[in-house]
């Protein structure tokens, strides 16, 4: 059976990471930027069903990213001083995971978008 105040206590802690997470993060505060831009621009062209569908995915999966960047770089930042080479390779891979995401995001608005400004 499900506890409410169990489940209440899991949103309250995943809503205040979130919270922490946006504010202390700039790039979280750019991606989300972008988002937002991406979302007012699929209103605007009256985008499809499929091709909210792909926005949705690619704008979760940079969210995704970039949150779970911002996790594995406290967790190294913890361990930095006693394997520090390791924690710059972490570092720079979720960096990459993150760019990589970010790179498809663009490619998936870039062929969603652009024939509705009537480039091609």
């Amino acid at each position: 059976m499900i506890k409410i105040r169990r489940l209440y206590k899991s949103f309250t802690y995943a809503f205040r990471g979130l919270a922490k997470i946006f504010y202390e993060e700039q790039n979280l505060q750019i991606q989300s930027f972008f988002a937002l831009i991406t979302v007012i621009l699929g209103i605007i062209f009256r985008v499809s069903q499929v091709e909210w569908l792909f926005l949705a995915v690619v704008i979760g999966l940079v969210i995704l990213m970039e949150i779970a960047n911002s996790a594995v770089e406290r967790m190294t930042d913890v361990l930095k001083p006693r394997i520090d080479g390791y924690v710059k390779e972490i570092k720079d891979i979720m960096a990459a995971a993150v760019m990589l995401a970010s790179l498809l995001a663009i490619i998936v608005g870039s062929i969603i978008f652009i024939p509705h400004l009537g480039l091609f």
